[in-house]
């Protein structure tokens, strides 16, 4: 697809949706390996399909009137009219929009991999770098991104990842909407932002207060509280060892998800720490990947 007709694309109805293009750029992102689900980690060689191009894309916030940015990375071979799946990557604490896009770890090329494996374009929001935690602003960019992308693309599934803080807005934000999320995948985040300890600074100024000023909003943004709410596919990756965020909110989350929910996948690494490796996080995306977007019984 060249950049002409691309560019042309993400123009459509961008006055009415209040987004306007920044830059478009080539970019080839190169493949590393092939997992096999539900097998030990290991790499095979795999040649991914590089992607047609990454667009850094300006929105003017409707909650709050603000400029704020995500990017988009266009799988080769895109069809405008045909129906497409997206990767929502939610960058972890500290970071911006471009940690899943230019990264060389595990967690992001192994996202960015898949993506272009499936033909599915990835979406790294801002949503509020760098301290964003899912509060309410953040949560207000991603509903309208994915409602403009709708308008803009013809979207057939919407899953929504991330890393570490990205984790925990990933279960959040299923949690609040899930009429919009199709798959999520969790890497060492957490599911109960009352118990949460740290931080503090940085989610009590998303929140809007600390939990002593605020507790419902905490409650409200703990998945943990809404186990009910995740019917869609779900993987989490935790590791015992991880004292940044600790796992013992996520695994009490997807086992009782699990109760209720076959399409469920938990990878816990006792002596893991706070990362997630390439074939973990491939293996987590497939699952989910093959339980929603490959399914046909769930495409019915």
């Amino acid at each position: 697809m060249s950049f002409v007709k691309l560019s042309a694309m993400f123009d459509v109805m961008a006055h009415k949706n209040r987004f306007y293009p920044s830059t478009v750029c080539s970019a080839v992102i190169p493949g590393c390996c092939l997992v096999l689900l539900f097998a030990c980690p290991r790499c095979v060689a795999d040649k991914t399909p590089p992607a047609a191009s990454v667009v850094d894309r300006t929105f003017i916030a409707v909650h709050d009137g603000t400029e704020q940015k995500y990017v988009v990375i266009t799988p080769e071979g895109l069809i405008p009219d045909q129906p497409v799946s997206i990767i929502i990557a939610l960058h972890g604490h500290g970071s911006d929009r471009w940690q899943f896009v230019r990264q060389p770890r595990g967690e992001c090329r192994a996202t960015r991999d898949v993506a272009a494996t499936y033909g599915m374009l990835l979406v790294s929001p801002d949503y509020r770098a760098k301290t964003s935690w899912m509060g309410p602003a953040a949560e207000a960019d991603v509903v309208q991104i994915i409602r403009a992308l709708k308008q803009q693309f013809d979207v057939s599934h919407v899953i929504i990842c991330g890393g570490s803080m990205g984790g925990t807005a990933a279960l959040t934000f299923a949690a609040l909407h899930p009429e919009l999320i199709d798959g999520v995948v969790s890497l060492n985040g957490t599911a109960n932002l009352v118990e949460y300890e740290g931080f503090q600074v940085a989610i009590t100024a998303s929140y809007g207060g600390s939990k002593k000023e605020v507790p419902e909003e905490y409650r409200k943004r703990s998945a943990e509280f809404s186990p009910e709410k995740f019917s869609m596919p779900l993987a989490a990756t935790t590791g015992g060892r991880d004292n940044v965020v600790p796992a013992d909110s996520v695994l009490r989350l997807v086992s009782r998800i699990a109760g209720r929910n076959p399409n469920v996948l938990s990878i816990h690494r006792p002596d893991g720490g706070h990362s997630t490796n390439y074939a973990d996080t491939k293996q987590a995306l497939g699952f989910v990947i093959a339980a929603r977007v490959l399914s046909p019984a769930a495409n019915r």
